[in-house]
């Protein structure tokens, strides 16, 4: 098994796809042929006003009309148009990191190190992200595995704070008789997932979440991206905090160039009992962003 940790040999400065390397056609014609229902699930929140954010970095999510229907007619009228073409608009203001979205490789750094060998001094520009933007990241059609540990402590959800350890992760694998493949988009279920929107002041004061340990077995089984169904993937607070905070996003972006996927929705992957799946996500090409929302989907 290769593995890209730390691997700034193999790679070289200037890589910027990480573990999307990974991703090869070969990876993606097997996912296409684990279809056999073709029933699709959406697995992404509506991202709405009032979208759980983590202050004061991440900004509030805004959407505002305009220009409007009626107000695109009436501009029409006076250039003489008499069929009454209403046009609406709106402008958005938001943060990538809002709802369900992926993080790009140069979102996070450990010190001044990016993952690659870039320096962030050198990268974070005034206007994004020089090296390493969500523009980088090549489209996903590969297998997805579901590892539910929401149930492992004996309610419908792990409590806020409880770190995800590699025993829980080998336990969940073996609930579903799978074992982890080079390519695989990992995606944890803790359970935590429940408070979004309904109760976004629980779901934002710390979470259950995967410990480094754990992030640093799951990137070396070669998995492109790791998901769960809380903010920030990792447990917090974490189980060195306050001495390490984040630790596992500087593990996984910085350092293995594995993409973290946030907020992620698995409750029908669940109720259908669907722990392997063709696995789709595509980003905008927002150049220079550190993130991006997305609209990940498994093909069943």
């Amino acid at each position: 098994m290769t593995s890209c940790i730390h691997d700034h040999g193999r790679w070289g400065k200037g890589d910027q796809l990480g573990a999307g390397h990974f991703l090869t056609p070969e990876r993606t014609l097997d996912a296409m042929r684990m279809v056999r229902s073709g029933h699709v699930v959406d697995m992404s929140h509506v991202i709405e006003i009032g979208a759980p954010r983590m202050a004061p970095n991440q900004s509030p999510y805004h959407i505002q009309a305009g220009p409007t229907s009626a107000g695109s007619i009436r501009r029409r009228r006076k250039m003489g148009a008499k069929n009454d073409a209403g046009s609406n608009l709106e402008r958005i203001e938001m943060t990538t990191h809002v709802g369900t979205h992926i993080d790009a490789l140069g979102h996070f750094s450990k010190g001044d190190m990016l993952y690659g060998g870039y320096s962030a001094t050198e990268t974070v520009d005034d206007f994004g992200l020089v090296n390493l933007g969500i523009e980088h990241m090549p489209p996903m059609v590969t297998r997805g595995v579901l590892l539910d540990v929401s149930r492992h402590d004996g309610g419908d959800h792990l409590e806020s704070g409880r770190p995800v350890r590699v025993a829980d992760l080998e336990k969940a694998l073996a609930a579903a008789k799978l074992t982890l493949r080079a390519g695989d988009v990992v995606c944890i279920n803790t359970g935590w997932g429940r408070f979004f929107m309904t109760d976004n002041d629980r779901y934002l004061h710390g979470e259950p979440g995967i410990d480094l340990d754990a992030a640093r077995w799951l990137t070396a089984q070669d998995c492109v991206a790791i998901a769960a169904d809380n903010m920030a993937l990792e447990v917090l607070p974490g189980t060195n905090h306050p001495e390490a905070i984040m630790p596992v996003h500087q593990h996984c972006l910085a350092e293995a160039g594995v993409h973290i996927i946030e907020n992620l929705v698995m409750d029908e992957l669940i109720a259908r009992d669907a722990r392997e799946f063709c696995f789709m996500l595509s980003a905008v090409k927002f150049k220079g962003a550190t993130g991006c929302p997305v609209r990940p989907i498994a093909i069943l």
